[in-house]
């Protein structure tokens, strides 16, 4: 299903930064190297910045919009940390909000980045590379700058302690950090890879204060822990309860909100979090008053529970607001590396036991829509068989693209009978496709291979999973039980699901983490690459696939928009050919519902839904909610 939000989106090329640099801000030469240097109010790969130098504000922001008011959001699970940083713990929501970054991206349009708290960087058209200006107002909320060198020891946090994923993949790519002066930070970059990702990546990265880590030697980015970093973003934690409550306030005196960036943004008093062990028990909660935004995806509630006094009275008010973002790759993920897995033709069997058509109809109200690509609708969608430039791409790559890739029509994902639970076709399909994988069921119904082992599968899930999900994941496993798999349904409280998906213990697995793109970056290798296959958090299947690889490493030398698009457009077929997750479709709007107190910019942006820091409190229909009772 969908997980509505902002979508993780990049771009990049290299030619023409001649003209690009003279669009964007003033050039000079490097004395050292004799290359053009940008110097610039933001980044993009491909040098196009919609906002210009002096821009006032982003253009889907209210600029006027009043400050005051509260926010409350329910939350399902439990917390045990306020480091969102770590592999372990569960850490509680929205803690990242509290820390600024040098550049952030805007979230209407593609991979374009402007200066939070630098001002301007300036970097070669080698992007071997950068120098970011910072603002020397910019303050942590204990009263200290922000210098180059809290820049310098939060790049090297991560990288020595943070997620190995991502820890890995910079450290290769990034051979110095060093502060200039106070507020100037370079980064130098290993020339031999990819140019991709390497500015947005480091200038993206939350800045914590140095002097706070090294006040104790115990507190570290890889532990969990419920003491919060000292940050310098809009919002600092008020208080907390544990899994009951998380209250951020916004800062009084926070340095950036007149930034160009964070004009019209960052709107809300106070941020507030409450907790529920499950769906059921929030939803309740919502209709009581007790939190005010609810972004729903479970299309059962959706589509029959907002039927209740409050919404009859319009004390709460439903929105379906559209959604840019092509929808997240989501849906049943095989663990990859599990030996019943191995074989492609058990997969594809298991696939076909999966009707989206009944169920859609009878457990999602017949409001999803059905996904095959990693890009669904969008332009760079593979269609049919490789043609033009596309065909010249894998042609390119050479004997590790698979004849059938090129030869045959890119995966759909099939369709099967919604009148009935159990697609007798399809179950006859894939009991097919068993046989012939050496799959034989005995006398007892179950199948086994020639060394008599069963076939098994255990999928995992969290007990606070939304009710339609759970209802997904029952009839699924009644129709891979008839095909004579044993499935072992683990419903676990949200602390070991935690842990166990990190640990990568089980067979398959609802999952939400694969991400859908727009174009290409170092975060693609997280999620599809081989090299951080066996660890990375993003990558529940465990994928490691040379074509994969291969299609990434080229998609990363692309010189123009237009080759960029190509290889993502092969990425899509490629990944589709690889076969690693069963999908469930997805919404193709935001669903929201929320008490008749907030009011947002009439035009919000393509790929974020903005309710957090773009929406903002009427105070006079805030008041009167509370008048009557509606608010608790």
């Amino acid at each position: 299903m969908r997980q509505n939000g902002t979508a993780t989106l990049r771009t990049w090329s290299i030619g023409g930064l001649l003209a690009i640099g003279m669009a964007l801000g003033a050039q000079h030469v490097a004395a050292e190297s004799h290359e053009e240097v940008v110097t610039a109010h933001g980044y993009s790969y491909f040098g196009n910045l919609d906002y210009p130098a002096d821009y006032t504000h982003l253009d889907y922001v209210n600029p006027d919009a009043p400050k005051g008011g509260e926010i409350a959001l329910g939350a399902s699970g439990t917390f045990d940390s306020l480091n969102p940083y770590s592999r372990k713990g569960s850490s509680g929501a929205l803690t990242s909000i509290q820390y600024d970054s040098l550049i952030e991206a805007s979230v209407d349009a593609v991979g374009q980045y402007y200066g939070v708290v630098a001002h301007t960087l300036e970097y070669p058209e080698s992007r071997d590379w950068v120098i970011f200006h910072m603002r020397p107002e910019a303050t942590f909320w204990d009263g200290t700058p922000v210098t180059a060198e809290d820049v310098v020891y939060s790049h090297r946090l991560f990288v020595e302690q943070g997620l190995p994923s991502y820890a890995q993949a910079v450290g290769r790519m990034v051979t110095g950090a060093e502060a200039l002066d106070e507020h100037t930070v370079k980064f130098t970059f290993d020339p031999a890879l990819s140019k991709r990702s390497r500015i947005e990546t480091v200038g993206n990265t939350p800045i914590f204060s140095k002097a706070w880590f090294e006040a104790d030697e115990s507190r570290r980015l890889d532990e969990p822990r419920l003491e919060v970093a000292v940050g310098s973003g809009p919002y600092k934690l008020d208080s907390y309860d544990i899994n009951r409550r998380i209250v951020y306030k916004r800062r009084d005196d926070y340095w950036g909100k007149d930034v160009p960036f964070n004009k019209g943004r960052h709107n809300y008093d106070t941020i507030r979090i409450e907790y529920f062990s499950d769906q059921t028990a929030s939803f309740e909660a919502f209709k009581s008053g007790e939190y005010t935004i609810r972004v729903e995806s479970d299309p059962k509630l959706w589509a029959s529970g907002y039927d209740f006094p409050k919404i009859q009275s319009g004390a709460i008010v439903k929105y379906e607001l559209p959604d840019g973002s092509p929808p997240n790759p989501t849906g049943f993920v095989f663990n990859l590396a599990k030996p019943q897995f191995s074989d492609r033709r058990v997969r594809e069997a298991i696939s076909l036991a999966f009707n989206f058509e009944w169920t859609n109809e009878s457990l999602l109200f017949g409001l999803y829509s059905p996904r095959a690509s990693f890009v669904e609708g969008t332009p760079i969608e593979a269609k049919d068989v490789p043609t033009g430039a596309e065909l010249e791409f894998f042609e390119a790559l050479g004997d590790i693209v698979p004849p059938e890739v090129i030869s045959d029509p890119v995966r759909m994902f099939h369709s099967s009978d919604g009148s009935r639970l159990s697609d007798r076709g399809n179950m006859r399909k894939a009991s097919a496709l068993l046989n012939d994988a050496g799959w034989t069921v005995g006398d007892d119904g179950i199948r086994r291979n020639d060394q008599g082992q069963p076939l098994e599968i255990t999928m995992l899930y969290p007990t606070n999973i939304q009710d339609s999900v759970d209802a997904m994941h029952e009839t699924y496993a009644q129709n891979l039980e008839q095909l004579g798999i044993m499935v072992n349904l683990e419903k676990v409280d949200p602390s070991q699901y935690t842990n166990r998906r990190r640990d990568r213990d089980y067979d398959m697995l609802y999952s939400t983490r694969y991400g859908s793109f727009l174009s290409t970056g170092g975060g693609l290798t997280q999620m599809y690459g081989s090299k951080e296959a066996e660890f990375s958090l993003f990558n529940p299947a465990g994928l490691a696939s040379p074509l994969v690889d291969a299609i990434l490493e080229a998609s990363f030398t692309a010189s123009s928009q237009e080759e960029t698009d190509v290889a993502l457009m092969a990425l899509d077929r490629a990944l589709r050919h690889e076969f690693f997750i069963v999908p469930t479709g997805y919404i193709a709007d935001h669903w929201v519902a929320a008490y008749d107190m907030y009011e947002f910019p009439k035009a919000l942006p393509p790929y974020d839904l903005g309710y957090l820091d773009l929406w903002w409190v009427n105070e006079d229909k805030a008041a009167a909610l509370r008048a009557s009772g509606a608010l608790n």
